[in-house]
């Protein structure tokens, strides 16, 4: 069964300078363990004379890695590790990329500014919550079109295609579950069967996970 989950919309990043060591937090949306990989060795050869490229991706398969390159153990990839999680993000990849100032910062310090380096990043970013969703295709009479348009506004939903021809073909994308946990879609089809007296029969197309807005 599809599950929800929360990632981001696009690639952006966020710096700031601790003890003279500038940190830039990057983070971008994947899919894949390729796609964390590529983002990854993308950031690695814009910042290729960095003193240190970490990063950390969790994909909603529950993959998960984190590197601290270079940095010691468990003071640069884990925290950032530890962010995304404390976001609740998935299929999200995170780089804080640091240019040392000449000042150690010592285990501690260098735990909280990757960890700062990560949340600005998840901060400057547009979040987006992928739902269980059913894609459904509906023919009807043109006599039906007023009352269907009337009763889709209920649902979480969205028209993906409209065809009118000598029937109008619908293709419409309903978020499957209520937030609460309850079949949305069921309660659509029972309504849109009682309204039509069964002559309208949504025909599902496919399931996927997608934000409907």
């Amino acid at each position: 069964m599809l599950k929800s989950y929360t990632t981001i919309k696009e690639s952006v990043s966020a710096e700031f300078v601790e003890k003279k060591s500038r940190f830039i937090g990057y983070i971008a949306p994947v899919s894949s363990e390729e796609q964390a990989l590529e983002f990854i060795n993308k950031i690695k050869a814009q910042h290729k004379d960095a003193t240190h490229n970490t990063f950390a991706f969790i994909l909603k398969d529950g993959i998960q890695r984190c590197s601290d390159d270079g940095e010691p153990q468990g003071t640069a990839g884990v925290p950032i590790l530890d962010c995304i999680k404390k976001e609740g993000l998935s299929d999200v990849a995170v780089v804080v990329t640091r240019y040392f100032g000449g000042i150690m910062l010592g285990a501690g310090g260098l735990v909280r500014a990757y960890s700062h380096g990560a949340k600005i990043a998840v901060d400057a970013a547009c979040r987006k919550h992928m739902q269980p969703c059913v894609l459904c295709k509906m023919d009807f009479d043109y006599s039906l079109y007023g009352k269907i348009s009337y009763i889709l506004p209920k649902y979480k939903m969205s028209v993906q295609k409209s065809d009118f021809a000598d029937i109008v073909s619908m293709e419409v994308l309903f978020q499957q579950f209520y937030d609460d946990g309850r079949p949305a879609y069921e309660e659509f089809v029972k309504e849109i069967t009682e309204l039509t007296a069964g002559t309208v029969l949504p025909e599902i197309i496919n399931y996927s996970l997608n934000e409907i807005l």
